[in-house]
């Protein structure tokens, strides 16, 4: 190791001077780390301040402004996140087309290039079109029903549901692990609201079984019971269906359940609330410089110890370090920092033209959060060898360089040469490795859902409440008036982040 590297290690008080006088490669090295990630995360926080103060048309717009920042491998993503903030905006029919859009890169993305792949295992996983999470997938066909729900157009909702299922059948298909994610109980649910909505009471059965097998098989990791409402669900239609031995189990499963016969609910009119609450988990890098000399093991417990910081400032200096000492090997992979609603329950008021009021609480039926752990845990074996193996990879190959420079220099100048080489490519390792922290934000931590039945007539919305009452910062709510007719369905969609 040279005089300079021995010195670094020894009195890492000097690291200052040492950044000083690296200034020039400290800069080429932070814009290679700038250069090396996904999207920018600084519109999130202006888009889900816009969503938290309910202007919805402004986070859209801010999305929008930011689409050059996703880039050519992020069109997925960026059809995802915009799809979101114009189904809250109330421009269903162009979020279904930003969604559409993405469905059919996902599809296009199936087979990826061997230039891709080899490009992303030099660099980081960033360079490779981001496809979404398989949850991620079904939740592009899942607001795609919604929005056409909402625009009244049940029959391109119901192609959603068929689309659901088969996305979901041929995720269990290719699912090896039984306990992995491989089916989900919200969108077989949803599937199984549709269906009953325009009267298909059989396939309505069938999506609300699959749901209820699929809430209990998941609801150790998922974090979300059976919700109450599908065990009514499950008993009318069964009812309905005259599937005497279905109802009579259903009945002894559920001995507390209250439920309307369909017979019941035919001159009602149906109102359908869709919550979204709070704000879905982030992702960031966690850091692991694994030292191959004691000289750099001294130096990385002196440095910050084994997990670096995430400041790109700290990391363009840690890059000038580690070059100058040369024999740390650093690996970077994702960590999900979840951002857990506060808002169990909401309450929402439909205040009837004769003064009657009418009071729906929503359940949880999904556990976002819970879905994008299930999905890390799932891959971070397969993150974790392919990170190690990048990272031998690009040491060796810097290693390399520098000794094949070194020769060239001849023995005069090969100790500077060395250095100065070892500095460029070594750092040059250490500043590309970034973990692939992309992934859906603008989906919130859980998706609420309430149903009701209620005699046809106009209602007023006054807006959603959480059951702990409003809190600081909280959009006033927004009023609505509904005129239902018999046998109309109406879904309501809103958005809460306290």
């Amino acid at each position: 190791m040279s005089p300079l590297a021995s010195r670094l290690t020894a009195h890492p008080s000097g690291r200052w001077g040492v950044c000083l006088s690296a200034q020039p490669f400290a800069a080429v090295l932070l814009l290679l780390v700038l250069t090396g990630c996904g999207p920018s995360v600084s519109h999130y926080l202006l888009v889900e301040d816009s969503l938290g103060r309910g202007n919805f048309q402004q986070a859209d717009k801010i999305l929008q402004q930011a689409e050059k920042e996703y880039g050519a491998k992020n069109r997925v993503l960026y059809g995802m996140d915009r799809g979101m903030t114009l189904q809250l905006a109330g421009d269903y029919r162009q979020s279904n087309a930003v969604l559409e859009q993405a469905e059919e890169e996902i599809e296009r993305l199936y087979t990826r290039t061997v230039r891709s792949e080899t490009l992303a295992f030099m660099t980081n996983d960033n360079a490779l079109p981001y496809e979404g999470e398989p949850y991620e997938q079904v939740m592009i066909n899942v607001m795609k029903a919604l929005n056409y729900a909402s625009l009244n157009e049940w029959q391109d909702a119901l192609v959603e549901a068929r689309r659901i299922d088969h996305r979901l059948n041929v995720l269990a298909d290719r699912a090896k692990d039984k306990a992995a994610y491989r089916d989900d109980g919200f969108a077989r649910y949803l599937s199984g609201i549709l269906y009953e909505s325009v009267g298909d009471v059989n396939n309505a059965f069938i999506a609300y079984r699959k749901a209820y097998e699929t809430f209990e098989s998941t609801r150790t990791w998922s974090r979300t019971g059976v919700p109450a409402q599908l065990r009514a669900d499950l008993l009318r239609t069964a009812d309905a269906l005259h599937l005497s031995q279905e109802f009579a189990d259903y009945q002894r499963a559920f001995p507390e359940t209250i439920w309307q016969s369909r017979d019941a609910q035919q001159p009602l009119a149906q109102v359908i609330v869709i919550s979204y609450n709070g704000r879905a988990p982030r992702k960031e890098d966690q850091f692991l410089d694994l030292p191959i000399s004691l000289d750099a093991l001294q130096l990385v417990l002196l440095n910050r110890g084994f997990s670096q910081s995430n400041r790109r400032q700290d990391r363009a200096f840690d890059s000038v370090l580690y070059g100058l000492n040369g024999r740390v090997v650093r690996v970077a992979l994702p960590r999900l920092v979840p951002q857990k609603t506060q808002v169990p329950v909401d309450v929402i008021q439909l205040m009837g033209d004769n003064g009657s009021a009418i009071q729906l609480r929503t359940e949880n039926v999904q556990n976002v959060t819970a879905l994008a752990e299930k999905a890390l845990s799932e891959r971070m074996a397969g993150i974790t060898v392919k990170a190690l193996a990048r990272a031998a990879v690009k040491f060796s190959m810097a290693e390399g360089a520098t000794r094949g420079a070194q020769q060239a220099a001849g023995k005069d100048a090969a100790p500077w040469v060395g250095l100065l080489v070892g500095l460029v490519t070594k750092g040059l390792a250490v500043a590309s490795e970034e973990a692939d922290k992309r992934s859906w934000r603008t989906l919130p931590d859980e998706i609420h859902l309430a149903r009701a039945w209620v005699a046809p007539g106009q209602y007023r919305l006054p807006g959603a409440l959480p059951a702990g009452g409003s809190h600081p910062g909280d959009a006033p709510p927004s009023s609505r008036t509904l005129s239902l007719r018999a046998g109309e369905t109406a879904v309501l969609i809103q958005r809460v982040i306290p």
